[in-house]
């Protein structure tokens, strides 16, 4: 029996809605990274993107452990001599919560330009309303 690949022909994807209310970040984003990736799926295949499209809705309520929104840093460099900016959790969280999820998906996923196709499927919203109701999504819960 050979190896199943599946080809650009047979992804059928599907569009998932999760509410972030109340989950913790890291362990959230890496079932989103899951399920971005594909690898959810019997038809997985390493080289191609197989994953499905992934809405976050209420990402500004997500929480953490421990003492990170105060020692997690973010940082930043504009290429010219003293360009370091840095941001605790705490005040990335005040700004762009959006941000921090993407940040911490993007991470999970392979670099290169497979990786870059499949962050693409991840749509974030701070509150608790989407762009994305045309797509008919269904619910996910983890």
């Amino acid at each position: 029996m050979d190896t199943y690949m599946a080809s650009a022909s047979n992804i059928d994807r599907k569009w998932y809605v999760v509410d972030a209310e109340g989950q913790t970040l890291g362990r959230l984003a890496s079932r989103v990274a899951i399920v971005l990736r594909g690898k959810h799926k019997p038809i997985y295949t390493p080289f191609l993107d197989t994953g499905d499209n992934v809405i976050i809705v209420n990402a500004s309520k997500i929480k953490v452990t421990g003492k990170k929104l105060d020692n997690k840093i973010y940082k930043r460099h504009s290429d010219y001599v003293g360009g370091l900016k840095t941001q605790t959790l705490r005040q990335k969280l005040a700004k762009k919560p959006e941000e921090v999820f993407e940040l911490a998906v993007k991470g999970m996923l392979p670099k290169g330009p497979l990786g870059r196709q499949m962050f693409k499927k991840l749509h974030v919203y701070a509150g608790p309303e989407h762009d994305h109701a045309a797509q008919k999504p269904e619910e996910l819960k983890f």
